[in-house]
């Protein structure tokens, strides 16, 4: 017991340092992703874009997709992911911000409305045991940054350095989108190039592009990796949204499910409405919403709800089959020692 306990600490203190060290390094990880972009997009343009067949046609449609990928890449690093302090936030009149289809004023609360309206009911409050502030459902406590985040998902300081929460996590979903749709099309559309890049087909012609061929090939193979990468890492992402569940909620719910087997009773998330609704209420379009087309155009919208309350199953109040108490909150210090 006492070696295990050792072990254990051991495993800690080396996540901790490991999560010093990301969060320190987070600012240049940024900045390597902003170059890696910046390259991909002007290998594009350069390389690719001049071969593409009807060009008034595929050129548009490849510009709108490197300024969503850029937009939203700027949003989810710039845009906060919502702390338990923050207050709700409004939707400014800016023409960045797109206009609700059924605009109202006042609380964020109010959610999306269909024809049968979710139940959105006020959450249940909390103490976190790390910062001891009182906190709302689906609140952490983000060990990197050292706050709760409203709706946390993750820490990423690979890419954005920050965290993902309830203000920029459709940010984060629609930048790897993006970022898969590019990389796909870049993948697909130069693979004459590569081949040629790399001296494979016999081409009499000098390469007339200002990036070398060296450095597209590097760029190719990046390009691929980059989309089967990041395509699993969606669907991971896309699933979870389909079933109501953030990345530590899908760990939550799977712990509850086997302790409500235990008791011969049957876990349900109270926050999953079905699969095309938990869509719609996460991108927040459709009636009582944004419209559609914030699905394809670089705009900023609020979520439907402020991370207070949230929408929930009919007849459900709280998670079926979890029982006051049981749910899980985030480790002290001091209780990630205990034996």
């Amino acid at each position: 017991m006492i070696c295990a306990k050792r072990v254990f600490r051991c495993f800690k203190t080396v996540e901790r340092w490991g999560n010093k060290i990301t969060g320190a390094a987070g600012p240049y990880f940024v900045g390597l992703a902003v170059l890696l972009i910046a390259t991909g997009t002007f290998a594009f343009f350069d390389v690719i874009a001049p071969s593409l067949s009807f060009p008034m046609l595929s050129i548009p449609i490849c510009l709108l997709i490197a300024v969503n990928l850029w937009a939203h890449y700027y949003y989810v690093i710039t845009v906060r992911p919502g702390f338990i302090e923050d207050p709700s936030k409004e939707a400014p009149d800016s023409f960045l911000w797109a206009k609700k289809s059924n605009r109202r004023r006042g609380s964020l609360t109010g959610g999306v409305r269909w024809t049968n309206t979710p139940r959105i009911t006020p959450s249940t409050m909390s103490r976190c045991n790390r910062c001891a502030k009182m906190r709302p459902e689906r609140a952490h406590h983000c060990r990197i940054c050292n706050r709760c985040v409203l709706k946390y998902d993750h820490h990423c300081p690979v890419r954005i350095n920050q965290c993902v929460g309830l203000y920029n996590e459709r940010h984060f979903v629609m930048f790897m989108m993006y970022l898969v749709v590019a990389t796909f099309c870049f993948s697909i559309s130069g693979y004459h190039k590569i081949l040629q890049a790399l001296g494979i087909t016999f081409d009499t012609n000098r390469w007339p592009h200002y990036t070398p061929e060296v450095m597209f090939a590097m760029i190719y193979i990046l390009t691929v990796v980059l989309c089967f990468a990041v395509g699993v890492m969606l669907a991971w992402h896309l699933w979870g949204i389909t079933n109501g569940e953030t990345s530590v909620e899908a760990q939550d719910h799977e712990l509850y499910s086997n302790r409500a087997k235990a008791r011969d009773e049957v876990f349900v998330n109270s926050y999953d409405l079905g699969r095309k609704r938990n869509l719609v209420l996460f991108f927040n379009v459709g009636d009582g919403g944004y419209p559609w087309y914030t699905l394809l155009l670089p705009l900023r919208i609020l979520p439907y709800t402020d991370g207070r309350s949230w929408a929930r199953r009919e007849g459900l109040e709280r998670h079926q089959g979890l029982r006051m108490g049981e749910e899980l909150t985030d480790e002290s210090e001091e209780e990630e020692y205990e034996d």
